[in-house]
């Protein structure tokens, strides 16, 4: 199950090359069913959007009073990583709290598992990728471990999980 054209808004911290970032945001545009671009600085999160991280920037989500933007950061890498998936999940927990979605896919470090337990203590819904569908499954490991994640799903039913869930989806990374 994919998203529906009409899903609320979609984020993603990728660890990717900045070089790799705009030409991903293409492809995924070309092949789904939302509109798919690299985030850009100010620019509202729109429902049927999706919004990749520049490879060189950290992505994070503010509140503008009733909307939702992207802010980009050149900040220090954290956990070795910028965009970092921890940077944009505590972003979330901090503007969207409970009207939001944190979904953690497969990877390697640690990246993402604090933030995620921040959105879940926020008050959002939190899913991680299960250890059978994922290729790597040490980044996956700590977030279920230390209870970040409500659900542990398989990769084909996490964007199910996503979608029947309520608020802003944020991650592995995705804000609804």
């Amino acid at each position: 199950m994919g998203f529906e054209p009409d899903t609320p808004g979609v984020m993603i911290a990728q660890h990717i090359p900045k070089a790799f970032s705009a030409p991903f945001a293409k492809r995924m545009n070309d092949c789904c069913r939302m509109t798919v671009c690299e985030a850009e600085d100010g620019q509202q999160v729109l429902p049927g959007h999706v919004y990749i991280a520049p490879g060189d920037r950290h992505l994070m989500l503010l509140r503008d009073g009733a909307r939702y933007i992207c802010s980009l950061d050149d900040g220090t890498p954290v956990n070795r990583h910028k965009p970092s998936v921890d940077v944009l999940f505590r972003s979330v927990a901090q503007q969207a709290a409970g009207n939001a979605i944190g979904v953690i896919l497969t990877g390697m470090g640690q990246d993402g598992a604090l933030g995620l337990k921040e959105m879940r203590e926020a008050g959002a819904y939190t899913i991680a990728q299960d250890e059978a569908s994922s290729v790597v499954w040490g980044c996956r490991a700590r977030p279920v471990a230390m209870g970040a994640a409500i659900e542990v799903l398989p990769l084909d039913e996490s964007a199910g999980g996503a979608a029947t869930g309520h608020g802003c989806v944020s991650g592995h990374g995705t804000a609804r």
